[in-house]
Parts: C-alpha cells; sequence; structure tokens
C-alpha cells in the first residue's frame, strides 16, 4: 500500500480567532468602518475579512469581477438595488459584475460580516463611473501602515498572507 506523499509546498493553515479581543486588529477603511483580515492571498488575489460597520448608512456602492460569499455574523445591511436584507445568520451571494450599494439599517448598532472576495473591489459614483478599488495588495498595505502605528509591527500582517 502506497502512500500519496505531502506536498513541502503547501502554506501553513491559519487557525486565528476571528473576532479579535485586541481592537488593534481591526484596520480602519473609511469612518465607522474596519476590516479584520483573516487571509490574504497574493497568487490568487483572494482575500477574507471580517467587516465590521457601527453606523448606519451608506457603506459604499461597488461592484466586483468575480463572485462574493458572504456570513451575517451580527446585525444586518442591504442592498440599495434589492429588497432583501442579509442579518445575522444569513448567507450572502454576490454575482460578478452587479453594481451595489451596502446600507447598514438605522436600527443597526453594529454590523460584522465575514467576506471571501476574490479579485478587486471596485469603488463606484452614482453613475457607475470608477472612483476606487481595492485588492489583496491595497489590503495588504493598510494592514502594513496601521499595524505598524499601532504598536504590532507592520510585519504583523504576514502571517495572513498567502
Amino acid at each position: 500500500m502506497s502512500q500519496i506523499p505531502i506536498s513541502t509546498a503547501v502554506p501553513e493553515e491559519i487557525a486565528v480567532q476571528a473576532v479579535p479581543d485586541d481592537d488593534r486588529l481591526w484596520v480602519p477603511q473609511a469612518p465607522d468602518v474596519w476590516f479584520r483580515p483573516l487571509m490574504l492571498n497574493t497568487i490568487t488575489g483572494q482575500w477574507c475579512n471580517l467587516l465590521k460597520v457601527t453606523r448606519a448608512g451608506i457603506v459604499s456602492r461597488h461592484r466586483h469581477p468575480s463572485a462574493v460569499f458572504g456570513y451575517v455574523i451580527k446585525g444586518k445591511w442591504q442592498y440599495d438595488e434589492h429588497e432583501w436584507v442579509a442579518e445575522t445568520g444569513s448567507f450572502v451571494y454576490e454575482p460578478p459584475g452587479e453594481i451595489h450599494t451596502l446600507r447598514v439599517p438605522e436600527d443597526t448598532g453594529e454590523m460584522i460580516t465575514f467576506f471571501n472576495i476574490s479579485g478587486a473591489m471596485i469603488y463606484v459614483d452614482d453613475d457607475g463611473n470608477q472612483t476606487g478599488y481595492e485588492d489583496t495588495f491595497t489590503k495588504i498595505q493598510l494592514c502594513r501602515d496601521h499595524y505598524a502605528a499601532n504598536g504590532l509591527g507592520a510585519d504583523y500582517v504576514d502571517q495572513f498572507i498567502r
């Protein structure tokens, strides 16, 4: 009986507390909006993170070139372009290419959602014109800058990079 050899080129597992006890792990993204990196893949362009929002209103208008998967851990949110509301425990699938406006309702004090994203997040204005973007590499730089400034050290993000 032969065994399949284990590759030595496989990256290490990541097993971390998703919602951290240390608030310094939350990276500011916009006023009252943070993300917590969980995995940042520089080969495939995929990233997994938690998004935390502590205010009501529009968070962003954006689209993605690839599918996005989400799971609401706390609170609720919606897209202005759809009738549904993603509440605690909801799974969300977003098809590629669609423009959507993420809004946190007035009756939600805090929203935390896990997102699995491949490719870019392309920010757009009311007319659909690109105003900015985020990808794995911009996320890594935001983490490096934030962790360097708050005492964790710029290389703290390295544990999430694959």
